[in-house]
């Protein structure tokens, strides 16, 4: 293997691992509010790929789009995805989770009912749209574009990167410099102190998992732009993207975006080298030989300390 080979495998590593980022992020914003894992989120993926593909089927993109129309279908595709992917998300919250909460029901009831909704919400849309995989409307020409170091990148992976960066650096802002991320880290560190000045949990709560549910959302029709829409599309990517949570430090906002970078990056690499078959294997190699040396994960802290 070449080095421009080995820079080709890390550059698509990290188009990779950087979805896993953003679909991570939804995991531990709310591990780190809840201490809840929140294994219906990769149905909050699923359906902001389904978002995407209604609101473009109903847009009917023309047959050779120009490139402001192909830059516009993309924007909707993205906003359609993020709201499907935060209202699911929200009423995921309001209906599954907070009775729950309200009951001081066990943790293992929150799991159970995670589980439950992720049944549901897979079943659901398979109802709805058929179990059958459903291609994205074609919104432009997946040429390649750009050349860096020798690899070039074609339009779907300069827009996975560009989209997940622009989320990965808003979700830092809004959790350490506005006043939700405020109320974000105040509820992951001591709720009862936080409701006794004056915190609303339930709306930091609810906003919380909106959030995860905006980037889940967005992260979906991304994927469906690469690859195709079905029910079933969130539980492998969601199950890596939890790994790559807690190989970074669950509960904790940058480890989430690291633990996806790195994941992306070896999961490239061992299928170059052994094939597709050992897709996951490598990754999640990775993981348990990370947490036999350090359980809690690379950076190993949660919102409330560090974001």
């Amino acid at each position: 293997m070449t080095i421009n080979d080995i820079w080709d495998v890390f550059v698509l590593g990290l188009v990779l691992g950087s979805l896993y980022a953003v679909i991570a992020i939804g995991y531990t914003l709310v591990y780190g509010v809840l201490q809840l894992l929140n294994f219906a989120h990769s149905e909050v993926f699923m359906s902001g790929g389904f978002g995407g593909l209604i609101v473009l089927t109903l847009v009917a993109p023309v047959a050779d789009p120009s490139g402001l129309q192909s830059v516009g279908y993309v924007l909707l595709g993205i906003l359609g995805g993020a709201a499907l992917g935060g209202t699911v998300a929200y009423f995921l919250e309001k209906v599954a989770y907070r009775p729950l909460r309200r009951r001081r029901a066990p943790r293992l009831v929150f799991l159970i009912t995670a589980i439950g909704a992720s049944f549901f919400l897979y079943n659901l849309a398979g109802k709805i749209f058929g179990r059958n995989a459903v291609p994205m409307p074609s919104t432009y020409e997946n040429k390649r574009v750009l050349t860096v170091f020798g690899t070039s990148l074609n339009i779907t992976q300069l827009l996975i990167l560009g989209s997940a960066v622009v989320m990965l650096f808003g979700v830092d802002y809004v959790v350490n410099r506005t006043k939700l991320g405020s109320g974000i880290r105040a509820v992951a560190q001591d709720p009862e102190v936080a409701s006794l000045m004056g915190v609303d949990i339930d709306k930091v709560v609810s906003r919380t998992f909106v959030l995860g549910g905006l980037m889940g959302g967005v992260a979906g029709f991304l994927f469906g732009t690469n690859v195709q829409v079905f029910p079933t599309m969130g539980f492998l990517p969601g199950i890596t993207a939890f790994a790559a949570a807690v190989l970074g430090g669950i509960g904790n906002v940058r480890g989430a975006m690291l633990g996806g970078l790195l994941l992306g990056v070896v999961e490239a690499f061992t299928v170059d080298v052994f094939g597709d078959a050992w897709r996951y294997v490598g990754a999640f190699a990775a993981l348990v030989l990370v947490l036999m040396f350090r359980p809690t994960g690379i950076l190993g802290e949660r919102v409330a300390r560090a974001a």
